[in-house]
């Protein structure tokens, strides 16, 4: 059994994999270290034979969980790297230390699932656009603040009130509170679709929209494309290193 761990910036998610282990993917909120529902869940967790850990949360995570792993079970994390070329994915970006390696594995994922060309949408904190063909050439991505981040920084610099509830019906709104939830999720749909329609233009194909990450629910509604959403790509990317002797 291996233990597989996708830290993001705001929450973590894990789950048991190998033969005869149930795919659970489970998500704490992780506030740069492991939090005690966490330390909980895996003080009866069998001794896992690897690690495997996706971070773009930041090195005191990182930490804390190497003192986790060590204690509870001896073992020491494998924190995954990014490279430039991995089963048939070959990266847009010259230096791969550049590219987020949670980008990287849903590549991975995506790319191992169906040979097609696909978007990818990465829904979290930040929200995240990459391109790939269906011979496993990455075309490259962008990256945008994601809903809560454009929202909070907007209202930052105004005076407008917040609203905590979600647009629905029209894309547009009747109030300027509804009208700053509404742009930001409207602003990344009409990103995807616009890049979708390019991916299909460059690809000669009708290409796959993949959407993941904890915004992936909120923004479905507003995407005019078809999608799929898949919340634990991260981790099914991990997935496909565990054959490997070394994954770092």
């Amino acid at each position: 059994m291996n233990l597989l761990i996708d830290i993001g910036n705001t929450n973590l998610r894990w789950t048991g994999y190998g033969d005869g282990v149930s795919w659970s993917v489970q998500v704490v909120r992780h506030s740069g270290g492991v939090p005690l529902d966490l330390l909980a869940a895996w003080e009866s967790h069998p001794a896992p034979a690897r690690i495997l850990v996706s971070n773009v949360g930041g090195e005191a995570v990182a930490g804390a969980l190497c003192r986790v792993t060590r204690a509870y079970w001896g073992l020491e994390p494998e924190f995954i790297r990014t490279r430039a070329e991995q089963d048939g994915l070959r990266i847009a970006y010259a230096d791969p230390a550049r590219f987020g390696v949670d980008r990287w594995l849903t590549l991975i994922a995506a790319h191992a699932e169906a040979r097609q060309a696909t978007l990818i949408l990465d829904a979290g904190t930040a929200a995240t656009f990459d391109l790939l063909l269906a011979d496993g050439r990455h075309l490259g991505g962008l990256i945008l603040p994601g809903i809560e981040m454009m929202r909070t920084s907007l209202l930052a610099g105004t005076r407008i009130p917040r609203i905590e509830s979600e647009p629905v019906g029209d894309p547009w709104a009747a109030d300027t509170g509804t009208a700053v939830a509404a742009g930001s999720v409207q602003a990344l749909a009409a990103l995807a679709d616009r890049l979708f329609d390019r991916l299909a233009v460059e690809s000669g194909d009708t290409p796959r929209l993949l959407l993941t990450g904890g915004d992936a629910e909120r923004l479905r509604p507003a995407l005019d494309r078809p999608c799929v959403e898949i919340p634990d790509l991260v981790l099914r990317g991990l997935a496909r290193l565990t054959g490997r002797s070394s994954a770092c």
